[in-house]
């Protein structure tokens, strides 16, 4: 089977495709797999970054393990304390999963907003965060602001670590380890994320502000959590930002004046899309749009 990677209108020749594709039946078989292959093996799910890696003159591992029919990891489970996400859900399917939660407002726009409807449906959270080389994920940010937690899964067993740990060691995890599930905590609080894509569709974002906030009775923001993407090579938290609204009423207007005084600490990453110092530039007017979605919410 040759799961995400299209046939017709290819960058992936006879020459350059793998030399094999295992279809894993469950998570135990996968993770035997990746473990035997060791580091000329890795795992395919939507396959959406795998199968561009010849544009990006990249070479691809000898072997690949698809695990988008494991039913553990398609499925999103929603608790009363938590919601846990396969790895393996696509975009399409959490936005879907999401609708009916306010709180998960950000995330489900999050996951809805990205790249295009085609991408959407093939694209999954697992390969959004264990992606290193993409500074563009969409769903980062919003994780980061919604304390998510990763469960890495191997032969050994499970363990589960803060997202912010994970990205910092996502780019060296051994042979045989793979990101099998994502835990979010339920709370009361009002979440959003604002992209400026240079394009209305289709389009990787510039830069992106998510955040999620807990307020008062008097719209006095009691927590806040504010993350920045695409900005820098990874995402991360904007503590000063967060610091700064704590005990002030919500206001947009006055959250982006905020902003704009503390871009300073962001050093924008140059790319063909956008100049770095652009995408620090964009982040008050994202912050202002956020602080509106949120106040909607």
């Amino acid at each position: 089977m040759m799961s995400g990677f299209p046939i017709q209108n290819s960058p992936v020749s006879a020459r350059d495709a793998p030399a094999s594709i295992y279809v894993a039946p469950s998570l135990v078989a996968a993770l035997d797999a990746l473990s035997e292959y060791g580091a000329a093996g890795a795992p395919l799910a939507g396959g959406t970054w795998i199968m561009r890696s010849p544009i990006r003159h990249e070479p691809l591992r000898s072997h690949y393990v698809a695990i988008g029919r494991i039913a553990e990891l398609t499925t999103v489970r929603i608790g009363g304390d938590a919601i846990e996400i396969g790895a393996a859900v696509t975009h399409a399917a959490l936005a879907a999963a999401l609708a009916d939660l306010p709180e998960f407002a950000g995330l489900a726009a999050a996951a809805r907003g990205s790249a295009n409807p085609a991408i959407r449906a093939m694209a999954t959270i697992g390969g959004n965060l264990a992606t290193s080389e993409f500074a563009a994920a969409d769903c980062v940010p919003t994780l980061l602001c919604l304390d998510a937690d990763v469960e890495i899964s191997g032969r050994d067993g499970r363990e589960r670590i803060g997202l912010a740990d994970f990205l910092a060691v996502r780019s060296t995890l051994a042979p045989g380890r793979l990101a099998t599930r994502i835990i979010v905590p339920r709370a009361e609080r009002k979440t959003a994320h604002a992209r400026l894509p240079l394009r209305r569709s289709g389009d990787y974002p510039v830069a992106i502000v998510s955040l999620s906030l807990s307020v008062d009775a008097a719209n006095r923001v009691q927590a806040a959590r504010i993350a920045v993407g695409s900005v820098e090579p990874s995402a991360r938290r904007w503590p000063r930002l967060e610091a700064a609204l704590l005990g002030r009423p919500l206001d947009a207007a006055a959250a982006a004046r905020t902003a704009a005084e503390l871009t300073d600490e962001f050093v924008g990453r140059d790319s063909v899309d956008a100049p770095g110092w652009y995408r620090v530039s964009v982040l008050p007017g994202l912050v202002r749009r956020a602080a509106i979605a949120a106040l909607g919410s």
